[in-house]
């Protein structure tokens, strides 16, 4: 039997609440193991968003409680500014109690997978706990731009998404607005949301929060921008753990959600996605990241490897990031991404490292500092 995401959501819509996954005991194999391919095909075949499951437990409200407790002392992040953001105090991000929006919309320039032919139902939420110097949306991310919305209008703008055929809600930004979106998710989730739940971040994420997560993010997609704790004090306003945190926060995600699964169309339903941007100079420790995926995920881990860093914001203060990065950069990093066995590049960095190099066979003695032809 072929079920496809769209053929699920059309079922789930119609039928609302009333979908039912198999008894554990029922197993259409009979007694002996099933193999990678057939465990696969049950996953897809028996797929429900994660924060359904977790309200037919009755336990997404529980959840929602808990988060919104934090605000009351707010250490959402590895910040711990402490601050009381209930009665209106801001810590480092300068949020609000409610979720600032700055916009809501289909994206179509996310990753194949989640974009599919509905694009990625994108909510950017403003403010920001990284503050980047070349972070290019400063605007939402360190000016704050956009608007106070409640829970309920987050919800509704998630429907609106899922109405207009979007693959999933696409969560940017969401670590200081968590507990807005457990509680936005739960009401969408009452008024019919379906789809899956990605967690876009830049993994700069508290081990105790994300466990407030788990059975509610069906994707998580965190950057990982540094290797080196000196790079990000310097260009993400003295984040000095960004590593060490991340790396924990990532081998947590991928507890919690596993390597990607995605249905026959080749949507992505529920896993983990790496990115990783290439800097100028070495900066973001490129190839130490490759290592250290190969060594610590398995080795099918989905990873982008991204090469559009251009310099926005304030990295124009900083000499050795005010520049694009090389094609030669982007190149290592690919080839080490191959030399430590990583099989589950994304398709797009790929193709343009395939391009890169055809460029380079036709002129085999490019200048070093050419831009990448992207």
């Amino acid at each position: 039997m072929k079920a496809s995401r769209r053929a699920f959501l059309k079922k789930s819509l119609l039928l609302g609440a009333s979908l039912f996954l198999p008894p554990a005991s029922a197993h259409p194999l009979g007694s002996r193991p099933p193999s990678p391919e057939e465990i696969t095909k049950q996953q897809i075949d028996t797929w429900l968003p994660a924060y359904m499951k977790l309200e037919r437990q009755h336990k997404l409200k529980e959840r929602v409680e808990e988060a919104y407790d934090i605000l009351e002392n707010c250490e959402l992040c590895s910040r711990k500014c402490g601050v009381n953001r209930r009665k209106g105090e801001k810590g480092f991000c300068q949020a609000p109690s409610q979720a600032v929006v700055f916009s809501a919309h289909p994206h179509f320039g996310e990753e194949k997978s989640l974009v599919g032919e509905g694009g990625s139902g994108t909510v950017f939420f403003s403010h920001c706990n990284l503050r980047c110097v070349f972070c290019q949306n400063w605007e939402i991310s360190q000016e704050g731009k956009g608007w106070e919305r409640s829970d309920e209008e987050v919800a509704e703008m998630m429907i609106r998404l899922q109405k207009m055929g979007c693959q999933n809600i696409n969560l940017v930004t969401p670590t200081h607005v968590m507990p807005n979106i457990l509680g936005a998710t739960r009401i969408a989730f009452l008024k019919g949301l379906r789809v899956p739940l990605v967690y876009n971040t830049s993994g700069y994420e508290r081990l105790e929060v994300l466990k407030l997560l788990d059975g509610v993010v069906d994707i998580y997609m965190p950057d990982m921008k540094y290797m080196d704790g000196e790079m990000a004090e310097k260009y993400s306003s003295g984040a000095r753990d960004y590593p060490e945190v991340t790396m924990k926060a990532i081998l947590e995600m991928n507890r919690q959600v596993g390597k990607l699964l995605t249905d026959e169309d080749g949507d992505a339903l529920r896993g983990l996605i790496i990115r990783h941007l290439v800097m100028p100079n070495g900066v973001a420790g490129s190839e130490k990241f490759v290592r250290w995926v190969a060594e610590t995920l398995p080795k099918d881990s989905y990873v982008n490897i991204m090469a559009q860093y251009r310099p926005e914001y304030k990295a124009g203060e900083f000499p050795e990031i005010d520049r694009p990065i090389t094609p030669d950069e982007f190149l290592a990093a690919m080839k080490e991404a191959e030399d430590c066995g990583l099989t589950n590049l994304d398709p797009q960095s790929v193709a343009v490292r395939d391009r890169l190099l055809m460029l380079k066979e036709r002129e085999p003695s490019p200048d070093p500092e050419d831009e990448l032809p992207i």
